[in-house]
């Protein structure tokens, strides 16, 4: 079973069991438990910072500059009251960063979105990207992945209201929103060829567009659509079952960097002594009902 399988099980079922609307607000992330996890992450010894020359540059600078969000609700979001960020990408951008320099604050954030992942490793600006970031042929000819390190595919939300697009194949003639820069419009010229398409700069348009009409649905990968529903206040709904081909996940890294080897080999560290699953189970698995924890995606 998929990871996207298991969560939209996991969902449904605790509606069920407890009479909860569908997509209530979901259960906050234990941040006592995921800043102990974190405290607890491996740290690498000299010899194997002094080994690769993206993690030196990064030790000697004292400093891991991460590009990603602060709005995924199950992945990476801001807790204004402590100013901490904490999900599954943030966790793993944390690990890496203690991995690195011994502390798992030491990293400065760059806001990033879908049109805009690429260019800030390209110009230099971040010495990495983590952020749902699917990887792709042709981001791959602008950058580097390491991972990946999660998988998931595509999915429709609509309005609860809406019956006429019960799956992907009811958009023919719908006016359907997806993020610029993202994989979405390639999936929708590829399983709905007859929709409307819009385009938004970010996940936040789209979703305005669907809640306020302009749209009639909103294709993008079903993690974000998770995000959203375990956010929302039940004016919203998915359409159908996660569709296309598994999406893997990737950490975006410079171009040529051997910051990949070093990401990968960090990525088998924390699978193989559980860092991973318990991650996994903190940010995503008992917050959603799941308590099968995924097996992670094979790695180079």
């Amino acid at each position: 079973m998929s990871i996207t399988s298991i969560l939209k099980s996991a969902l449904v079922a605790v509606a069920v069991a407890t009479g909860a609307p569908l997509f209530a607000q979901g259960t906050p992330i234990n941040a006592e438990a995921f800043d102990a996890l974190i405290a607890r992450g491996p740290v690498a010894d000299a010899a194997t910072l002094s080994s690769n020359t993206w993690a030196s540059k990064i030790k000697q600078a004292g400093t891991l500059r991460l590009g990603g969000t602060q709005t995924s609700n199950l992945f990476s979001l801001l807790n204004e009251k402590d100013g901490k960020m904490r999900g599954f990408d943030a966790g793993l951008a944390q690990l890496l960063t203690r991995y690195i320099l011994g502390d798992a604050a030491k990293y400065q954030f760059t806001q990033i979105n879908s049109s805009t992942r690429e260019q800030v490793l390209v110009n230099g600006q971040v010495d990495m990207v983590m952020a749902t970031y699917s990887i792709t042929p042709a981001r791959a000819e602008k950058i580097a992945f390491a991972g990946p390190y999660y998988t998931s595919q595509a999915g429709v939300l609509i309005k609860s209201t809406t019956k006429t697009i019960q799956s992907y194949e009811d958009l023919a003639g719908k006016k359907t929103a997806t993020q610029a820069g993202s994989t979405g419009p390639a999936i929708l010229a590829q399983f709905a060829p007859k929709a409307t398409v819009q385009e938004f700069q970010t996940h936040q348009e789209a979703l305005d567009a669907l809640r306020q009409g302009r749209v009639d649905a909103y294709v993008t990968d079903y993690t974000l659509l998770l995000n959203a529903l375990s956010l929302g206040t039940g004016d919203a709904q998915l359409a159908g079952a996660p569709f296309g081909a598994q999406d893997p996940y990737g950490i975006g890294l410079p171009k040529g960097s051997d910051g990949v080897a070093f990401v990968n080999a960090f990525l088998k560290k924390i699978e193989a002594d559980g860092t991973w699953a318990r991650l996994w189970t903190v940010s995503i698995g008992q917050r959603t009902g799941s308590t099968k924890v995924p097996t992670p995606p094979a790695l180079p």
